[in-house]
């Protein structure tokens, strides 16, 4: 009888570990975003085209050497401020297809109108 107690004990730790591991498995999986560095400068984003997957999630890290500036996508209701000499980190999981502009939508001199890049969600 103590045997089986034993055992039995064995194997509900045995499945327990499994279970748990199993659990921590897709956690991980789902917690991978890919990075993706945008570097703003006057008047230009370095790269001014981002493709993405529905579903994707992405973590954009945002550096500027020049002045405060922006970064939106109007479309995904998405924002941030970029500020010298920091690292600003703006996650993103697309929730559908098209081609979107990303721009600055803090002035930051003349030529401001024209910065701006695409987003590509396929």
């Amino acid at each position: 009888m103590t045997v089986d107690r034993h055992r039995r004990r064995a194997l509900a730790s045995g499945a327990a570990l499994l279970a748990a591991a199993a659990l921590g498995a897709g956690v991980a999986a789902r917690g991978a975003e890919r990075v993706i560095h945008v570097s703003a400068r006057r008047f230009a984003y370095t790269p001014n085209r981002i493709e993405l997957k529905v579903g994707e999630p992405v973590v954009f890290e945002l550096v500027t050497e020049d002045i405060v500036m922006g970064f939106s996508i109007p479309d995904f209701k998405m924002r941030s401020d970029i500020v010298p000499g920091k690292t600003m980190r703006v996650p993103l999981t697309p929730d559908r297809a098209g081609t979107f502009i990303f721009l600055c939508d803090i002035f930051c001199g003349e030529g401001h109108e024209n910065m701006n890049g695409q987003l590509v969600v396929s």
